[in-house]
This record gives structure tokens, C-alpha cells and sequence, in this order.
């Protein structure tokens, strides 16, 4: 099993995030994880840097940690072509370490280049056809496409690595987790569910398979719950809402009426060990082997210090 660290992009400055980045390694995390967004989820958090320069100046400060997208959405801010390069690119520099997590999106950060926010159909389409572009240009040479959605013209990526990356494909039900199984090579989830795993695995996915576990470590329970309670309360609105609403101030709306006891379902919480191993535990029994650990609380030094002195061992004794 892997255990990576999420960079709360929208939570913290770009040079802090190269500075936990760092600290993660130190800390002996696998991986890190950044999400790949124009706005914050809520204006509280008050950050969202350019994740793909902030990547490269991880790589270059960094010697085994491994690096991921979690999760880019090559469809419409982007267009395919920009994230082959860049992932290739960022393979470079890396010297291998990339892992480009891509997903349909959410209309937050995909609308402000005036397109509109597709369907749900017409996102997961657009997505097929990115993924099968991406793979084209990694061919090498000059590469066309005619998509229903998207297209590509003579084009060519030039520095391209050895080995292409490892693509990670999110999926939340069984026909995103055959897309996985199809172009991608690995999965990317956000939930507990041991049938998107196993839906992967039926479609032929054997590849790393990837998962974003909530915590939020403080030295007090309160003291993590209302740091939740601050920056974090969107992740309980659910995927239906946290992919449709376009700005921070539509989440802070639909995120008002959450309480603690809301937080304390969804987030290990607290300076007691056994709640997050716990939460890992779910994640690792369901099938996930690479598990992101998403923490909330208000101090990531702490956070980071606690995971190399409490919990690194008994997380590594569940894989």
C-alpha cells in the first residue's frame, strides 16, 4: 500500500504548499496529490494556485516523493493536448514520478472560460475522447483527431518521456469505472465503495487504484471539527452538488445547514490515532491500495508530525 498526502490547494498560498510538499516527504508519505482548480470550494479557504506550476517546483525540491493531479479535467478549461504536454512535461522533470489523475470535472472551476458545463453524459463523452487524444500525442509524432466534442489538428508533443504516465481515471459508478479499465491505467475514487473497485476489475482494470480519505487531525476534537466546520464543510454536500454549483458563495449556501454531527460521519476526527487508522481501514478493505489522506485540521504541521510519529506504522500494517 502507498499513502499519499492531499495539498489542500485552495486552502494554502503556493509556496506553503511547496513547503508541506517537502514536509511530506520528510515525513515519509509515498505521495502527494493536488487538485487541479481555478476558485476555492469556499471563499473561507482562500487560495487555488496554478497546480501544474506549483507540481514542478515540488518535483524540483523533491527526490522520491511521488507526485499526482487529483484530479484534472482535461475537457474544457483544458484542452487535451495542453495536459498531454504538460504530463509529459512534468514526467520529465520528475524524473518519473507523475501520475496524471484526471476526472469529468466540476462546473466550479470549468465554466469561467465562458463554455457552459456539459451534461453528465456529454462530460464522461468529452472525457473519453481526451483520454484517447492524450494517448494518441504520447504515440509521438504528428497526430489528428476528429471527435464528436473535441479535436486535434496536426499536432505533436516533442519531449516526451520513456514511459508515458501512469494515467488514474475517477470514477464513481460503473460506467466511469469501465473507462478506467478501458484508457487509463489506474483508478481514482473518492469514496469507500468496494463496487466501483470491483467494477474496475471486471472491465480488465489492474492498476493502481486510488482514494481520498477525509481526516482532520488537531491537538482537540472541537479544535478539528470547527476547522472543518470553516474550510471543509463542502465535502458533505455530496458529489451531485459539488460538481453543479459554479462559484464559493453557491457552497457556502448549500453547505450552511451542516453540523458537527454531519462532520463526525463523514471525517476521522481528533488527536487519537484509531479513528483514522479506522478510516484508512474502510478504504483498504474495499480494494483501494494507494489512499490519500485528506486532512481538514487547522495545523499540518501537526498533522504531518503526527503521521511520522503515531500513525505511518499502523497505517503501513493494514497493506
Amino acid at each position: 500500500m502507498q499513502i499519499g498526502y492531499k495539498l489542500a490547494a485552495e486552502g494554502y498560498g503556493p509556496q506553503e504548499i511547496i513547503r508541506q510538499a517537502v514536509q511530506a516527504e520528510q515525513a515519509g508519505f509515498d505521495f502527494v496529490e493536488m487538485s487541479d482548480h481555478f476558485h476555492p470550494w469556499l471563499d473561507a479557504q482562500g487560495h487555488s494556485s496554478f497546480t501544474w506550476s506549483v507540481l514542478g517546483a515540488i518535483a524540483a525540491r523533491t527526490s522520491t516523493l511521488r507526485l499526482a493531479t487529483g484530479v484534472t479535467c482535461p475537457t474544457v478549461r483544458y484542452h487535451p493536448a495542453i495536459i498531454a504536454q504538460a504530463a509529459a512535461t512534468m514526467a520529465l522533470i520528475s524524473d518519473g514520478r507523475f501520475t496524471l489523475g484526471v476526472g469529468a470535472g466540476e462546473r466550479l472551476n470549468e465554466h469561467v472560460v465562458g463554455q457552459g458545463f456539459p451534461s453528465v453524459r456529454g462530460r464522461h463523452e468529452r472525457l473519453r475522447e481526451a483520454l484517447e487524444i492524450i494517448r494518441l500525442l504520447w504515440q509521438g509524432g504528428y497526430q489528428s483527431y476528429e471527435g464528436r466534442h473535441l479535436q486535434l489538428e496536426d499536432a505533436r508533443v516533442f519531449d516526451l518521456p520513456d514511459t508515458p504516465p501512469v494515467i488514474a481515471v475517477a470514477a464513481s459508478g460503473e460506467a466511469s469505472a469501465r473507462l478506467a479499465a478501458e484508457l487509463g491505467d489506474g483508478l481514482f475514487a473518492t469514496e469507500p465503495e468496494a463496487s466501483i473497485v470491483e467494477h474496475y476489475r471486471r472491465a480488465g482494470g489492474s492498476g493502481p487504484r486510488y482514494a481520498e480519505a477525509p481526516l482532520a487531525w488537531a491537538s482537540d476534537e472541537h479544535q478539528a471539527v470547527q476547522a472543518v466546520l470553516q474550510t471543509s464543510r463542502w465535502m458533505v454536500t455530496g458529489w451531485k452538488v459539488m460538481s453543479e454549483l459554479p462559484n464559493p458563495v453557491n457552497f457556502d449556501a448549500a453547505s450552511a445547514y451542516v453540523e458537527e454531527k454531519h462532520i463526525r460521519q463523514l471525517f476521522a476526527i481528533g488527536p487519537d490515532p484509531e479513528p483514522h487508522v479506522a478510516k484508512v481501514r474502510s478504504y483498504v478493505e474495499a480494494g483501494f491500495d494507494h489512499i490519500v489522506l485528506q486532512n481538514a485540521g487547522p495545523d499540518p504541521d501537526g498533522f504531518l508530525n503526527f503521521f511520522a510519529a503515531d500513525l505511518s506504522g499502523r497505517l503501513r500494517a493494514l497493506g
